[in-house]
């Protein structure tokens, strides 16, 4: 897998984020105004994840694999819904509000894996799928939790609520990408 090419300003990156909040805030107040995106780099049509925590604890975590739209909104979207949407946790409140920190990942297109021993932690997220099963983890995960290669795959797999060795199966399909994450 070559590496993402992808990049973003300071300035882009501010944005996104100011789009992401903006958007959570209008659930709770009216009148707040959504500024326009700066460049057309925010109209690229890529995958994107919205992760929220508070403090250490994770309190909502969405996204999309695939571009469907402009970035910009792709991102506005996905605040949304791990603010609200995530099953994981109860709706995410008004007072909660001052207290999320917010994490971004801008995903590189999917590409299938054909060797596993390539993957590397911390560089390289993972989609494994089994018929209609399937699970992801952004690259920052195996970072955090200090997994090996095949403690990622295990975990990965788990996600997708299969044995931890299904990656090794002939009919699981692995796929890798890399990410912007700020």
């Amino acid at each position: 897998m070559s590496d993402f090419m992808f990049e973003l300003s300071e300035d882009e990156k501010k944005f996104l984020k100011q789009i992401a909040f903006s958007s959570i805030r209008t659930r709770f107040e009216k009148g707040i105004k959504v500024p326009e995106p700066p460049t057309e780099k925010m109209n690229e049509n890529l995958g994107a994840f919205v992760t929220l925590k508070t403090g250490e604890r994770l309190r909502g975590c969405i996204g999309n694999i695939v571009g469907e739209g402009p970035l910009w909104k792709t991102i506005a979207n996905m605040a949304i819904q791990a603010a609200f949407n995530d099953p994981r946790f109860l709706p995410l409140k008004q007072d909660e509000l001052d207290m999320i920190r917010m994490e971004i990942s801008i995903l590189s297109p999917l590409q299938s894996v054909d060797d596993p021993a390539e993957i590397i932690p911390g560089r390289h997220g993972l989609l494994i799928r089994k018929g209609k099963s399937s699970g992801l983890l952004l690259p920052q995960v195996a970072t955090e939790w200090g997994w090996d290669r095949e403690t990622f795959l295990a975990h990965t797999c788990g996600k997708a609520g299969l044995q931890p060795n299904c990656w090794k199966e002939p009919a699981t399909e692995i796929f890798w990408f890399q990410a912007i994450v700020f």
